[in-house]
């Protein structure tokens, strides 16, 4: 598993100070919110990718029996 990036570790932190001080908005600064927008397109790439790798190999099924026990 990859780290979370800084921007995501910083929009976690605001988040938290916002619960403990019951606050309903966060603010984010502009390049807070660009790099937050560009690691979450990038996660999201990257999660569509994944899914296609996995749709694209071939599945394998495996049939057994139990065979002759008596």
């Amino acid at each position: 598993m990859q780290k979370l990036s800084l921007a995501f570790k910083k929009f976690n932190n605001k988040v938290q100070q916002m619960n403990q001080s019951g606050s309903k908005q966060i603010m984010l600064s502009a390049d807070e919110a660009r790099n937050l927008h560009a690691d979450i397109y990038a996660l999201l790439a990257n999660l569509v990718e994944t899914q296609n790798a996995t749709i694209d190999q071939p599945s394998t099924e495996n049939f057994m029996d139990g065979g002759g026990f008596k």
